[in-house]
């Protein structure tokens, strides 16, 4: 009855209200997904109209929502791309789930197709490659330890950048060689680091002559950037992007090279090496292995390589 009773009072505007409350609470989302997944729902309602309530969702209705998202144009008339529609369906699944759990009837989740995305090609640098950044650092001056120890970081650990900036230098415990790190979705996960990559974290630290808590800052205190706990000299994201940059041009690398694609470099090597996907997609912190199998096509042509090499005619 009271299921019921939410069919015929609440619509689906009050209702996407309470699913993001739930995203937050419940499933301790990042704020960044929550504002995505309330602009796709509420892109949903305005295709469908506000006065929609749970029970008038059905599969015609989405069927005609994704003819809508395949014309819809942005502000710049430039149309939705495949993957950023398969968002939109993803976020309209998530909240028929959320109806389901409540016992508001709607349309079934498992009815809302997603579209075939293309596999996502996947840049990464070989480890000649990350070498030549490496020593491309020696070039910096006084700042060549604090970058090695980045690159290195991030090749070593495969860390996110956000993941990176965000670390202060008691969360880094150098004799282990381990720490932990607060992923997506609040999650937590263990990154282990080599020793090389230790010993030049070490170097770097002890030049410090600051008391700041920031493992990496900014070189120069007139163009820090101001961040929520006091720390006006933490590295941001976007200079740790442009450092990459300026690394991977120095050492002769044409390709576009990013924090991510160190990432993807960390996991790429393991898989090379020998390392099983599983225990991957729990270093890379990737909640579904789906996500993990994107590197499945680049080891699949290094192997082809290995059985030419060794095995037999």
């Amino acid at each position: 009855m009271y299921g019921v009773m939410y069919n015929t009072c609440m619509y689906v505007a009050d209702l996407i209200i309470d699913f993001m409350e739930f995203l937050e609470v419940e499933r301790g989302r990042s704020v960044k997904t929550i504002e995505n997944y309330e602009l796709y729902l509420n892109r949903f309602v305005e295709f469908a109209g506000e006065n929609l309530k749970p029970n008038q969702i059905n599969y015609e209705l989405v069927r005609k929502y994704r003819l809508w998202l395949n014309r819809h144009k942005n502000e710049r008339h430039e149309e939705l791309s495949t993957t950023t529609q398969a968002y939109h369906l993803i976020a309209l699944r998530g909240f028929l789930k959320y109806l389901s759990r409540r016992e508001i009837k709607s349309l079934d989740p498992s009815r809302v197709d997603l579209p075939k995305t293309n596999r996502k090609q996947v840049t990464f640098l070989n480890y000649d490659e990350v070498k030549r950044m490496l020593e491309a650092t020696a070039q910096a001056g006084d700042v060549a330890l604090r970058d090695r120890a980045i690159i290195e970081l991030l090749f070593s650990g495969g860390l996110r950048v956000s993941e990176l900036v965000s670390l202060n230098r008691d969360h880094v415990n150098l004799t282990r060689r381990e720490f932990t790190v607060r992923g997506k979705g609040s999650k937590d996960r263990p990154i282990f680091i080599s020793k090389t990559c230790a010993t030049v974290l070490q170097e770097y630290l002890q030049t410090r002559t600051d008391s700041l808590p920031a493992l990496f800052i900014n070189d120069s205190k007139n163009t820090a950037v101001a961040t929520t706990d006091g720390n006006y000299r933490r590295l941001t994201a976007r200079s740790i992007q442009r450092l990459i940059q300026k690394y991977a041009r120095s050492a002769g690398i044409t390709k576009h090279v990013s924090p991510h694609t160190m990432r993807h470099s960390f996991a790429t090597d393991l898989l090379m090496n020998g390392a099983d996907i599983r225990s991957v997609q729990s270093m890379l912190g990737h909640a579904n292995i789906s996500t993990t199998q994107i590197y499945t096509h680049i080891t699949d042509a290094h192997l082809k390589e290995v059985h030419e090499k060794f095995h037999s005619d």
